[in-house]
């Protein structure tokens, strides 16, 4: 993407449909009269009296418990320097997204208009009643270190500045895994710091904490290093000055054993890391180009333990790791600060986490067989789901254990279900899935890219390295969109049409009417078809010339369909093809089928739609959970329509024991954890939580999966195929841009899992 349409797209993200990143949405009823004398005059004098009698009732009947203020005055923004506070609100807007879809923490973002510390500390004081907890950000050093001293002293709610402890947390726990790899002791290792802004000092005293010898950390900033000679250097900074002037970085990393660089890109030479001591664990964390690149760097020092501030390298330090689950456990408990022993709990336990095993979904999002413990994984994945469950409760901990609770915990395990639930509104598993793809990106046919929102889907595609587009349809009107767009890679472009694409075009007739010869297809009907783009890209990935295909924008999904049906056999021992629709709900990732295929299944077919199902479901790494759906629960109907749904039950109930399904059953009671087990506790479902809806006919899945869509905004990833022996998915007629980008991700998926499969068949044989 040229940096036009780079600039144009982050504008337009930012603006439309409604412009910034966040909104406050009602909790409460609010339909009745009854309900708006409640939420205000005159019941909410009640609230108002009760938080009078005692003030932390704040807690119990507002929603200061779950608030944090992200609060800047836009002196120190990433990359841009001191540009105000008003310019600093998309970042600030983008901090509170992190915190809601990492721990269901709401967030409003406060830009300061005020550079006295004095003043700004005032401000901040005389708001904090609002918030459970206030995460500082962006404000420039030495100010920053004030601010936060000053507010963490005076106010009795939890305050962090993240750029600080964000980086020092995270890092400080790659560090102890490393040196553990290393085998090397904290207290005699000698470390050198590239950088003596808040973020490196911070990182420095952590691992002072740690065990690291004051006297063993060298650090230097822009004019070299911090030497007791200076007169320029803050009381922070003083603290690691040494009686030595005239050595440079590449005398200071002689033997040393860690280097730690939160300064500037490609400063870090070859020649400087080989003169680093055995095992030498390097931090470059400048973004977006590290102090060394990661590539050069492992071609360097085969011994070399890495991270990096870049989520394309291993061990990746990234604040997202610490600051939600720091703030969710600290806000559980009603912190009234942060405190050492909290960012300390913090840290052991991201340390802890990277040392077990690793959940199938996490290796599946970062295309590994399997993340083990070593130089290439010592501190865990973003996407882990596991980060809320382990750092939010040991932060907690650490509160209670230090003195600084005032509401403990007692039941752990009802913690840890409540902060799962937690997790139930985001839109994880797209992540989960695009961050797959990216991991071996495929071909992909994308048959309407004529049409302009196709084009920008597969565009996106490329640019996000999710797969390779063919770009297929009139291609005078492809390049003429690709300019207006700014898509301006070389892509291959394929008109079916053309005399230009006679002869491949006659060669997949020949294929074709050769492979259906005795089943009414004839050459001259080949020939023709063969002009139609369906039918074309259909064939390119039976030859071998795409990996996958997407289509459906602009025409209705019978219609799409059809050719596909006669063109991509069924997958080896399939009997029937249908769909399945990923929607992201309330309560997590639901999958629903046959939502596109089949009218009338019957009870082997609805059983084998299942099964097909349940093998899609732990492709996305999770384990099934399948409600066979009806009007009827066990047994209650004698009507066909709830008997078929009986007969599929039984015989995967007889021939696959283990997995976890079970029918008929009404919705509700299969979505209702208490209802169903109160009912019916000998079902197989019950104390589940169904993850998986098998529908008994067409017309009620597509309703179902539709007015999820519509009704609660819920996102959809689908219609997935099933049964097909060839990576190709179909859009909805109409889809959006972005519905188009994950089917093609979810094609890029199912290539890669052919691809494996196909694999292993070579090897058997």
């Amino acid at each position: 993407m040229n940096k036009y349409s780079k600039r144009r797209e982050a504008l337009l993200y930012h603006a439309k449909p409604t412009p910034g990143k966040i909104k406050v949405v009602p909790t409460k009823k609010y339909a009745t009269q009854r309900d708006l004398s409640l939420a205000y005059s005159p019941g909410v004098a009640e609230p108002c009296l009760e938080i009078v009698k005692d003030v932390n009732n704040a807690y119990k009947y507002t929603a200061k418990g779950n608030l944090v203020a992200v609060i800047t005055n836009g002196t120190a923004v990433l990359g841009l320097g001191d540009i105000g506070p008003e310019a600093s609100k998309p970042v600030m807007e983008g901090k509170g997204l992190l915190f809601k879809i990492f721990a269901d923490i709401d967030v409003f973002d406060i830009e300061i208009n005020e550079k006295n510390v004095d003043e700004f500390v005032e401000t901040v004081k005389r708001i904090s009643p609002t918030f459970g907890g206030i995460n500082l950000e962006d404000i420039k050093a030495p100010e920053s270190f004030e601010i936060e001293r000053r507010l963490k002293e005076e106010l009795n709610i939890p305050v962090m500045h993240d750029d600080q402890h964000g980086t020092a947390i995270i890092s400080s726990a790659a560090l102890l895994n490393a040196l553990e790899l290393a085998d090397k002791d904290i207290e005699k290792v000698k470390i050198v710091v590239s950088g003596a802004g808040s973020a490196a000092l911070a990182c420095a005293n952590l691992y002072l904490l740690l065990g690291v010898k004051v006297e063993n950390i060298v650090m230097f900033d822009v004019n070299g290093i911090l030497s007791n000679d200076r007169n320029d250097l803050s009381d922070l900074q003083k603290l690691y000055a040494k009686d030595l002037t005239a050595i440079t970085l590449a005398e200071a990393l002689k033997d040393a054993d860690v280097f730690l660089g939160l300064s500037a890109g490609n400063i870090l030479s070859p020649e400087m890391l080989l003169g680093m001591a055995k095992n030498p664990i390097v931090f470059a964390m400048a973004n977006p180009i590290p102090e060394i690149d990661y590539d050069l760097a492992v071609r360097t020092r085969e011994d070399l333990i890495m991270a990096t501030g870049r989520s394309d390298h291993p061990n990746q330090v990234n604040n997202v790791l610490g600051f939600p689950y720091i703030f969710r456990g600290a806000l559980d408990v009603r912190a009234t600060k942060i405190n050492e022993e909290m960012k300390m709990a913090a840290v052991k336990a991201l340390a802890a986490l990277a040392k077990e095993s690793v959940p199938e979904q996490v290796n599946i999002a970062y295309g590994e067989t399997k993340l083990l413990f070593g130089r290439d994984y010592i501190i865990p994945k973003p996407f882990d789901p596991r980060l809320i469950t382990r750092v939010a409760p040991a932060v907690a901990k650490a509160a209670m254990d230090s003195g600084v609770a005032l509401h403990p915990i007692f039941d752990w395990e009802k913690y840890e279900e409540e902060l799962l639930d937690r997790l139930g509104s985001d839109n994880k598993m797209v992540r989960l899935l695009t961050n797959r793809a990216k991991t071996d990106p495929k071909r992909v046919a994308f048959a309407e890219a004529d049409q302009l929102d196709v084009l920008k889907a597969a565009q996106i595609v490329h640019e996000e390295g999710i797969g390779f587009p063919i770009l297929l349809g009139n291609k005078e009107i492809i390049l003429e969109l690709k300019e207006e767009i700014g898509f301006d890679a070389e892509i291959p472009i394929f008109d079916p049409k053309t005399k230009e694409e006679d002869k491949r075009r006659l060669h997949y007739a020949e294929m074709f009417w050769r492979a259906r010869q005795r089943k009414g297809v004839n050459l001259l009907d080949a020939q023709k078809w063969m002009r139609e783009r369906n039918y074309f890209a259909a064939m390119m990935v039976n030859e071998g010339e795409a990996d996958a295909l997407v289509t459906g924008y602009s025409r209705s999904y019978p219609a799409t369909v059809k050719p596909i049906l006669q063109l991509i056999d069924r997958a080896p021992g399939i009997s029937i093809v249908a769909t399945t629709n990923m929607m992201m709900t309330n309560r997590g990732p639901m999958f629903l089928s046959d939502t596109a295929i089949n009218p009338e299944p019957t009870a082997d077919e609805l059983a084998k739609i299942a099964l097909m199902t349940a093998k899609t479901v732990r492709l996305f790494g999770m384990e099934p959970v399948i409600a066979m759906i009806s009007f009827s629960n066990f047994g209650s109907s004698p009507h066909p329509a709830a008997r078929k749904v009986r007969e599929a039950v039984d015989y995967l109930h007889k021939y696959y024991p283990d997995l976890i399904v079970d029918g008929e059953v009404q919705a509700d009671f299969a979505l209702n954890q208490e209802m169903l087990k109160q009912k019916f506790p000998f079902s197989k479902l019950a104390d589940k939580k169904v993850n998986t809806l098998i529908f008994p006919d067409l017309a009620s899945a597509n309703i179902t999966y539709k007015l999820l869509k519509e009704l609660d905004k819920a996102d959809s990833v689908g219609p997935i195929m099933l049964g097909l022996d060839k990576p190709v998915h179909i859009f909805q007629l109409g889809a959006s841009v972005e519905e188009m980008v994950n089917m093609a991700a979810v094609a890029v998926v199912d290539a890669q899992e052919k691809q494996k499969r196909l694999k292993n068949l070579i090897v058997k044989k």
